[in-house]
C-alpha cells in the first residue's frame, strides 16, 4: 500500500511539474481507476502556486501529547455516553417501576451517584479537550489527517453502529414477539439517541473532511 501510494505522489508530482492542469491530472487518476477522495489526497498534498515547481504542502504529525489527548477524549465520551444511558435507565425503572423487579434500595441509589459522578467528571473532560484539539486542528489544518485520530474516529462509529443495530433487532425482536412495554421502549430510545447522535456528529465530521481534503 505504501508503494502504490508512493508511485501516485511521483505521478502527481511529475504531472505538475510538466505543467499540466490539476483537473486534467484529477480525471486521469480516477479514469484509471484511482478512487476521487484518494485523487483528491494526492492533489492536495501539493500547493498551488506560480512556482514551476511543485511546493509541498507539511504532512500531518502526531506527537506523544496529542496521541493522549485523543485517547483521552474519546475514552470520556465513550463513558459519558454509557453512564448516560444507564442513569437514564435507572429513571426509567424508578418512575415506572416493574412489580417482578427488585425496588428502588439503596444499592441502586449507589450506582446512579456513581453514573451522576463520571458524568460531573468525564464530560467537562471531554469538552474541555474535544474544544482544545478543535483550535488546534484550526490552526494547523494538517492534524485532521493524523492516523490515531482518524483510527479513533472510525473505531467510535463502528462501536457507535453496533449499538444502533443491536438496539433496533432488539426492538423489532420485542415488536414480533408482542412484548412491548413503556419501559422498555423508553430504554430502546434512549441508547439509539445517544448511539445514534455520536455517530452522526462524527460521520458529518469525516465526510466534511473528505469534500476539504
Amino acid at each position: 500500500m505504501a508503494q502504490t501510494t508512493d508511485e501516485l505522489q511521483r505521478f502527481v508530482r511529475e504531472a505538475l511539474a510538466r505543467g499540466i492542469e490539476r483537473d486534467r491530472i484529477e480525471t486521469a487518476l480516477t479514469e484509471a481507476g484511482w478512487p476521487p477522495e484518494q485523487a483528491a489526497a494526492a492533489l492536495a498534498a501539493w500547493a498551488d502556486t506560480d512556482l514551476p515547481l511543485p511546493v509541498p504542502r507539511p504532512r500531518p504529525s502526531l506527537s506523544a501529547r496529542e496521541a493522549f489527548l485523543y485517547l483521552l477524549m474519546f475514552t470520556t465520551l465513550i463513558l459519558s455516553a454509557v453512564n448516560l444511558g444507564e442513569l437514564v435507565f435507572r429513571i426509567v425503572d424508578h418512575a415506572i417501576p416493574d412489580p417482578a423487579a427488585p425496588r428502588f434500595g439503596a444499592w441502586l441509589l449507589d450506582a446512579v451517584r456513581r453514573n451522576i459522578a463520571t458524568l460531573v467528571v468525564a464530560f467537562p473532560i471531554f469538552l474541555l479537550v474535544a474544544r482544545h484539539l478543535g483550535r488546534e486542528t484550526r490552526r494547523d489544518p494538517t492534524k485532521r489527517m493524523s492516523a490515531v485520530r482518524r483510527w479513533l474516529t472510525y473505531l467510535t462509529l463502528f462501536l457507535a453502529a453496533g449499538v444502533l443495530i443491536a438496539d433496533l433487532s432488539t426492538l423489532v425482536f420485542n415488536l414480533l414477539g408482542g412484548e412491548l412495554t413503556v419501559r422498555f421502549v423508553l430504554k430502546v430510545l434512549t441508547v439509539g439517541a445517544i448511539a445514534g447522535t455520536i455517530f452522526g456528529y462524527y460521520l458529518h465530521d469525516l465526510r466534511r473532511e473528505e469534500r476539504e481534503p
